[in-house]
């Protein structure tokens, strides 16, 4: 687990300026403190930033090929390289270390851009070949490890493990991305393969690059690799069971090779759980495990992981966080780079400082619901496509789309009818109806806090386009794999990947995630869906699986999720920060919001009316981006 950092001139190959690639690298120090080093040809840099893994002291990067025709930054892991070191041997290569580095390198001067479809891992590398003159880029399939890119006007290609790598470069455009905002305040996050500026993007999970010597602008990313679309119906139920855990503890397995201390997350759960319990069965010693519980109890999950942790008798280490642990609101704008509203950022920041002064490598849960249907907004989703398939579209509409915006939110119904979506949902196709399901602030919410010159700005555009990008794609598939696949390539890798790579990076912790292991992913993809929501039971098929594995508690308890009480917190010791900074010059001032709205999402909140937490905390959020970043 390292950082990355480049710059390549497309046209010049006049000597690049090693200061400013050195503070580009030295911002990313929390990624790799173990060594950092640079590599320089004709308008070519490149820089890492080591943190140390396997192969302890013979794999420093940036690595030269044997026959010095390549040069390679490389962040991630690389599960089979020791079976491509070996074919690759086959094939005359020579090796002069033990790591997956030089795996990379080889692989590329024998495959070219096809050696991606040989790596099997999680990974972010560039490669600049001095034969062909050219610079080529990937990301993992999944979007496991980040790569952050931006072409300057005067035709130098930036990249970066982190935003903030690329934004020490004296000529990086801060222009906000008008959409993005939209994109925020509807997600929480910032989906692929947008940033929060208008010149930087992020390389999207399954893509590549290949950039050439004399490109005037950049190519367009190729995609290499997509979640398996086409699922076997005829799977059955006991297939499945009979596979799942043969083919996971493989994944698991192959995430325990390190030269570093080894240890997992244990946060009750059954995605955690389930990795704790194979980890147990593969070695002989106790795993290490960490927990992080919260002294308030609808959030406390510990009872649940001391009894895995007992169970399997492993080195259990949990710390308690007091309700008011909020001390971390602004380290998490330095930490995300962008606009970011997942607040359980901070307990993942916890668990991540905690885990890392006992290991180096930590395996997660991270995946599961995703790929097994395990959020109860998928329950939701395929009960209300039921009603869309009783009812044409034709009727839906104007029966359910008045009622819509006429009882948008209803506090006080019945809990059938307490959702706030049921209503417009049913006046939408499938893709539009998870859409609104999802969504932190409504079509019509986000109108409300938006001014009129913002709204107007947008020229029509809504954040429903990136959904309907991949509802497209798959439009074939069942309602509930719509939604997963849309997750996967969004809320995925937008969201949980991200917040689990900030954090652990910000204390130099690699993690580790078997569950999106690409050949786990083909197969259980194609689990019916009929397996995964049975009996109103969500991650049915993975539940089913792990029985003999887990107490029937942590299975099948109702998700709590990894949460902190904001609601309490805005009513709180919160209250006049909310006031402060929500209602600051900056925020009135930046264009972007309606003041009257803004005021009226506290008010409602503080008063008890509305329970506003979440679009409150993107706001703090937003306005704390807005403070750090922008100055």
């Amino acid at each position: 687990m390292c950082g990355i950092a480049g710059i390549f001139h497309l046209t010049d190959n006049a000597q690049l300026d090693p200061a400013i690639i050195a503070n580009m690298n030295d911002k990313q120090l929390h990624r790799g403190p173990d060594a950092g080093d640079y590599f320089f040809d004709p308008g070519v840099a490149l820089a890492h930033r080591r943190l140390s893994i396997i192969d302890l002291e013979g794999s420093p990067q940036p690595m030269l090929s044997a026959d010095e025709q390549a040069c390679v930054v490389f962040n991630g892991e690389i599960y089979n390289f020791k079976e491509l070191h070996q074919e690759l041997s086959d094939k005359g290569y020579k090796f002069n270390t033990h790591g997956d580095t030089e795996t990379i390198l080889n692989a590329w001067l024998e495959w070219g851009e096809d050696c991606v479809h040989k790596l099997r891992g999680m990974f972010a590398f560039a490669i600049w070949d001095r034969k062909q003159e050219c610079l080529f880029i990937a990301r993992d399939r999944m979007g496991i490890k980040p790569f952050f890119y931006s072409l300057l006007p005067n035709g130098e290609f930036l990249f970066g493990s982190e935003l903030k790598v690329l934004k020490q470069h004296p000529m990086f455009d801060k222009t906000l991305r008008n959409t993005t905002i939209e994109d925020y305040f509807t997600f929480g996050y910032i989906p692929e393969p947008h940033t929060v500026y208008q010149h930087s993007f992020k390389l999207a999970p399954g893509h590549c690059m290949l950039l050439k010597k004399g490109d005037k602008t950049l190519p367009e990313p190729r995609e290499y690799w997509d979640i398996p679309t086409q699922y076997d119906q005829e799977l059955t139920a006991e297939e499945v069971q009979a596979e799942l855990i043969e083919r996971l503890k493989e994944a698991v397995d192959i995430r325990m090779v390190a030269d570093v201390p080894l240890g997992a997350f244990l946060s009750g759960g059954v995605d955690s759980s389930g990795i704790v319990a194979l980890m147990s069965q593969l070695q002989s010693e106790p795993v290490n495990t960490c927990a992080i519980g919260f002294d308030v109890k609808q959030f406390d999950e510990t009872e649940y992981a001391k009894q895995v942790a007992n169970r399997y008798k492993t080195n259990h280490r949990e710390e308690i966080v007091g309700q008011d642990d909020f001390e971390l609101i602004d380290q998490l704008a330095s930490l995300y780079d962008e606009p970011y509203a997942d607040s359980s950022a901070m307990p993942t920041f916890r668990v991540c400082e905690l885990a890392r002064k006992h290991v180096t490598v930590a395996l997660s849960g991270d995946g599961g619901d995703e790929l097994f249907a395990g959020y109860r907004r998928y329950k939701m989703h395929a009960t209300e496509d039921k009603v869309r398939n009783m009812l044409p579209y034709s009727i839906r509409k104007p029966i359910f789309g008045p009622l819509g915006r006429l009882y948008p939110k209803l506090d006080w119904a019945p809990k059938f009818l307490r959702a706030k979506t049921t209503f417009q949902s049913m006046a939408m196709d499938t893709v539009q109806g998870y859409y609104n399901s999802i969504s932190l602030l409504r079509e019509d919410e986000r109108r409300k806090l938006f001014s009129d010159e913002y709204n107007a700005s947008l020229e029509g555009y809504s954040s429903l386009e990136v959904f309907r990008k991949y509802g497209d794609k798959v439009k074939h598939l069942d309602p509930m794999k719509i939604a997963q696949y849309i997750d996967m390539k969004t809320y995925l890798v937008g969201d949980i990947l991200t917040k689990v790579d900030r954090a652990s990076m910000a204390h130099s912790l690699e993690v580790r995630v078997p569950l999106l292991d690409h050949k786990f992913v083909e197969w259980a993809f194609k689990t019916p869906s009929s397996h995964n929501l049975y009996d109103g039971i969500g991650k049915y098929s993975f539940k089913h699986s792990l029985e003999s594995h887990l107490p029937h508690d942590v299975l099948y308890r109702k998700k709590m999720g990894f949460s902190v009480p904001l609601a309490n917190w805005f009513k709180g010791p919160l209250k006049q920060r909310l006031y402060d900074n929500l209602l600051s010059e900056q925020m009135t001032s930046s264009g972007y919001f309606n003041q009257k709205q803004l005021k009226k999402l506290i008010d409602d909140h503080v008063s008890g009316m509305r329970d506003n937490s979440a679009p409150l905390w993107t706001l703090m959020m937003f306005e704390s981006f807005m403070r750090q970043q922008l100055a």
